[in-house]
């Protein structure tokens, strides 16, 4: 008896989709990208469940390990690369800094990525080493705070992009 799982094969006709029907456009870093427009995704995670592919091999130990680097605010891809995680590595790279106008940022500072949204919105970025306690909205705290008060709140939220960032 084979199990299915519905959010893969959802996943798996979206893919199918995309590359039958998507447009391709060009991009900053010249590999392209393939779209369509209005598609969501959702996937659940009832009853102890994670939505992942089971159609390839995933780097599961990464994946945890990146999450939890998000969840810290960190900006240092050295972190992740002492643990085994290399995939933010060339966004540190000195060549890339360089090239991307950060002479000043030292290796391994990717600036004020994504986890240092999650927990510092809205704080002046100084840097991986700062110590920004108590900086900016913390929304991860903010959003875990709604979801045990308020579950049914539809102003749940939270974002990795800031415009101005």
């Amino acid at each position: 008896k084979s199990i299915i799982n519905k959010d893969e094969m959802n996943y798996l006709k979206l893919i199918e989709e995309l590359l039958s029907d998507g447009q391709r456009r060009d991009d900053r870093t010249g590999t392209g990208t393939i779209g369509l427009f209005g598609k969501t995704a959702r996937y659940s995670l009832r009853d102890g469940t994670m939505p992942l592919l089971t159609t390839k091999r995933v780097f599961w130990k990464g994946i945890v390990e990146e999450l939890l680097w998000f969840i810290s605010g960190s900006t240092d891809a050295k972190v992740l690369s002492s643990k085994g995680v290399k995939i933010w590595e060339p966004n540190g790279s000195r060549e890339f800094l360089d090239k991307c106008g950060f002479p000043d940022r030292r290796e391994g500072d990717l600036g004020p990525v994504y986890g240092f949204q999650w927990r510092h919105y809205g704080a002046k970025y100084r840097g991986p080493d700062a110590d920004y306690t108590g900086e900016g909205i913390d929304q991860l705290s903010t959003v875990i705070e709604q979801i045990k008060n308020d579950p049914n709140s539809r102003r749940i939220i939270m974002s990795a992009w800031n415009p101005i960032g």
